[in-house]
Parts: structure tokens; sequence; C-alpha cells
């Protein structure tokens, strides 16, 4: 994975955590890497109305993940999820 794919990831995976007590992060994870933009964008603003917070939502959203990547992040989330202690 690119440096700067990963670091995307994280950082959208920290801003989906941080958004409010109560989000379920492997939806949003999931939202964002496989669901369509429209709907990533829906569920931000659930959590979020400032424009500039979505605005950077979608900039991030269709950044240039390929495949493979999304694949990787995928099973990355699934196996912090699997564990007991999350």
């Amino acid at each position: 994975m690119k440096p700067a794919a990963c670091l995307a990831l994280l950082g959208s995976a920290w801003l989906l955590i941080s958004l409010a007590s109560g989000c379920q992060p492997r939806t949003a994870v999931y939202e964002f890497l496989s669901g369509p933009s429209d709907e990533y964008i829906s569920y931000v603003q659930n959590y979020q109305s400032d424009p500039l917070v979505l605005q950077n939502a979608l900039a991030v959203r269709d950044g240039q993940l390929t495949a493979e990547e999304k694949g990787h992040a995928i099973s990355a989330v699934n196996k912090i999820f699997s564990d007991p202690l999350c």
C-alpha cells in the first residue's frame, strides 16, 4: 500500500471513529471502503453538519485506493473487530 493511501485510510478511520459516541466504526469503515460516495457522505452527515468536514470526507473518499488496497484495509478491519478486547 502506498504511504499516502495508508495515511488517508488511517486518517479517515480516525475521523469516523471520533465523529460521535455511539457511532459504529465498522459500518463507517465499510461504507468508506466499499459503499458509493453518496451513501458514505450521508452516513457522515448523521454526525457532522460542517460543510468543510463533508467536503474533506468526499475528497478523501474519492481518493485513489485500488481494489487490492481496499481489500487489505477491509481484512485489517475484520481482524481488529474480531479481537475479543475490541
